[in-house]
């Protein structure tokens, strides 16, 4: 039937039966890459051919003709070898056309390999309400055939198979989300099989507890602002996700942060459960965008690491600038009896700010008391300095 639909396609001006034109055989036969193939195109007495006269086509491409063989006047024969596999899911095209290059038979050769063990299985839930799975096909992956795949699932003591029905194509695989009826507390046995019609295959089975494989949505309401006049510095602020606001969990953020006109992002990795954080020995009056996810660490007692929420949408803000800050007049002989000073706490300071890594906020206030003093120190009347230089 397939290969009538496309005859009538291909030559709408053929409108009479192909069994009183002609026929090839096999019919849509189905083969192993490298395997090979002789077709016979019979003809009709009515049609007033000789079967010498006739030539084929495989995918539009006319074959030669030292690969046909006449066997009468109303049969021809050809001779495929080492055939590579189907260039399309609907099966290779192979046509009998006579003299005047009209089709007058076709058949659909589908050639491939049966599949192989699907490989890769994982699994994740999204704020533990569903189930999705993801797998690739295994060995070289193209079968070249239709190949079908389906994802089966059981809890661990009962026997009741059920299947995955909401599938899906991508480019790393293939992928199958489950909705409906998730079972908490209870162990999943979850596989693949894949069949066509050359074999079929089954993937290892993998074990899981949904609490174990929980991915949450990403921190909500991630906004970023100055510190005061703090030039360095910037503060980070978020919201745990809503979805999971009613479960027990320990959640462990991570924070990433970059230039805005520098592709690169560096890390912060101990947050841990802050819902803010202070990013320090960051570059004066420079924009930096910030952003947050989220891992559900022991959700309702799991001991698995958990696993990372996407990143939430990028915020961003600004460093005060270092010259609106310094740009006060200052006595050039007090600046000069504190150089030294400076250039110690300067190279002090330097140090903690190098050491004192993520959210750390001990060495940090510290720090920031020196910078604020710093900083008024710029802006105080000539006596007022001095006065202080010499208490």
């Amino acid at each position: 039937m397939i290969s009538f639909m496309f005859l009538l396609l291909l030559a709408p001006d053929v409108l009479f039966s192909l069994t009183h034109v002609a026929v090839i055989s096999p019919q849509d036969p189905i083969l192993r890459i490298g395997s090979s193939l002789t077709a016979t195109c019979t003809l009709t007495t009515e049609l007033g051919l000789h079967a010498g006269s006739l030539y084929w086509t495989l995918n539009g491409v006319r074959l030669s003709s030292s690969t046909y063989r006449t066997v009468s006047a109303n049969i021809l024969t050809i001779e495929l070898h080492s055939l590579n596999g189907s260039q399309q899911k609907s099966g290779d095209n192979l046509m009998c056309h006579g003299p005047d290059g009209r089709v007058l038979a076709g058949s659909c050769l589908y050639v491939g390999m049966p599949p192989e063990k699907p490989v890769n299985l994982t699994c994740r839930s999204h704020n533990a309400k569903d189930l999705s799975c993801r797998w690739s096909a295994g060995g070289p992956g193209e079968t070249h055939i239709p190949t079908k795949y389906t994802l089966k699932y059981k809890l661990r003591w009962h026997e009741r198979e059920n299947e995955c029905v909401s599938y899906s194509v991508e480019k790393q695989g293939y992928s199958c989300r489950i909705s409906a009826n998730i079972a908490l507390f209870t162990p999943y046995e979850i596989w693949v099989e894949a069949t066509n019609q050359l074999g079929s295959a089954t993937s290892d089975i993998s074990s899981l507890d949904v609490l174990d494989v929980v991915t949450t949505d990403p921190p909500a309401n991630v906004q970023v602002s100055r510190i005061g006049s703090l030039e360095d510095q910037l503060m980070v602020h978020w919201t745990s996700p809503p979805e999971l606001k009613d479960v027990l969990f320990q959640a462990k953020y991570q924070i990433r942060y970059r230039l805005e006109d520098i592709a690169d992002w560096k890390a912060v990795d101990n947050v841990g459960n802050l819902t803010s954080c202070r990013l320090a020995g960051l570059k004066p009056g420079t924009v930096y965008f910030v952003q947050v996810r989220c891992n559900p660490v022991g959700i309702f007692g799991s001991r698995k690491p958990g696993i990372w929420s996407d990143w939430s949408h990028p915020a961003a803000a600004s460093t005060p600038s270092g010259d609106l800050l310094h740009r006060g007049s200052c006595d050039p002989k007090a600046s000069g009896q504190n150089s030294t000073l400076r250039r110690e706490l300067k190279q002090f300071f330097g140090w903690v700010r190098k050491h004192a890594s993520g959210c750390s906020s001990v060495s940090i206030k510290l720090y920031d008391q020196w910078r604020v003093w710093l900083q008024k120190s710029h802006h105080q009347p000539r006596n007022q300095v001095q006065q202080d230089n010499n208490s």
